[in-house]
């Protein structure tokens, strides 16, 4: 009996043995054909080119999955040429906007008058608000906001709100800021002497609303 149980446990463990065998070397080998696969794959992934790269990143991932690409080194935005100036003009057209003043359309060239002769550019907007309210109350067709020439016969009239922007403003350059009325105050003293100090009290008031 005991050489019977012998000879079964013999052939059970021959087979065993024999299965173990045969599945290593199934496995094994699709184990090396798949990891030599691979590499292959990696190796010609290395050498995709950036531009191959690319069209790949360009084109629609399936759905449930998402492409990432990093951003650009330069990102597009504003150029530094909108300058202050740019604000300055704005500064203008709102204030005047606000008043519903005729010179709204002018707010370009108050400024760009104002740099050519080194003037500040709120400052004839300022002198106009004080004496004709932006312009809504001046002698008929005079075009004159700023009671500039006012004298005992009348007072000097333009041709168009353009004319007396430059003149006005080359005017206060020419016979105020160069001859040393360089505060509102000083500039009262010739501009309007005979005015209490409320004159410059309004002007440095709506000089500071343009801030």
């Amino acid at each position: 009996m005991e050489s019977v149980a012998e000879a079964k446990e013999e052939s059970y463990l021959f087979w065993k043995n024999l299965i173990l065998i045969v599945v290593f070397l199934t496995i094994a080998p699709l184990t090396l054909v798949t990891s030599l696969f691979s590499l292959v794959s990696l190796s010609n992934s290395s050498r995709t080119s950036p531009e191959d790269r690319g069209q790949v990143l360009g084109k629609i991932a399936p759905s449930g999955f998402k492409v990432y690409a990093s951003l650009p080194t330069d990102l597009p935005g504003i150029s530094g040429a909108a300058l202050a100036a740019d604000a300055r003009v704005e500064i203008i057209r709102q204030y005047l906007s606000n008043y519903n003043s005729p010179l709204f359309s002018y707010a370009d060239l108050i400024v760009s008058a104002a740099d050519e002769y080194q003037v500040d550019f709120r400052l004839t907007t300022a002198i106009a608000q004080k004496e004709s309210n932006l312009c809504k109350i001046i002698p008929p067709d005079s075009y004159n906001c700023w009671g500039w020439g006012i004298h005992s016969q009348g007072s000097l009239g333009f041709t168009s709100y353009e004319e007396g922007i430059r003149e006005v403003t080359a005017g206060i350059a020419k016979d105020y800021l160069k001859k040393g009325y360089n505060t509102i105050e000083k500039i009262m003293s010739k501009y309007t002497p005979l005015s209490n100090g409320s004159w410059a009290l309004g002007v440095n008031q709506f000089m500071s609303e343009m801030e």
